[in-house]
């Protein structure tokens, strides 16, 4: 039996939305873009995610639903998929982390971890 090698890759960009955000009222909004990549040599689809969002008070927000942005990409090998999302946090500093459901062809379920990265007003963090 041949093994086939399921390889998503993730990678993240983040900005501080400064026109939506409101210091004054704790509300701090963040955009970012994610690129989902297919490096393997099976096609996946995407069926759920799974994010896990801190703020810098240890408020732990957790969001869970179908596909991304309304969707579920099907990348074949080589293909990548871009989307760009918010959050808004109570604080100028917070964390995202998470995980993507995706399905090889051929039914093979598995997780795609999202490693944390950082939301932060500039200027804040060095």
């Amino acid at each position: 039996m041949q093994e086939t090698q399921c390889d998503i890759r993730i990678q993240v960009a983040t900005s501080y939305i400064d026109d939506q955000s409101e210091p004054n009222a704790d509300r701090y909004v963040f955009a970012y873009t994610i690129t989902i990549s297919n490096s393997g040599d099976v096609a996946a689809q995407l069926i759920s995610r799974h994010w896990i969002i801190t703020d810098a008070n240890g408020k732990v927000q957790e969001v869970s639903g179908d596909g991304v942005v309304g969707e579920q990409p099907h990348l074949s090998p080589g293909e990548e998929f871009r989307y760009s999302s918010g959050a808004v946090l109570e604080t100028p500093v917070g964390a995202m982390q998470g995980m993507y459901r995706m399905e090889a062809d051929g039914g093979v379920a598995f997780d795609a971890p999202i490693a944390p990265f950082t939301l932060a007003v500039p200027g804040l963090l060095n």
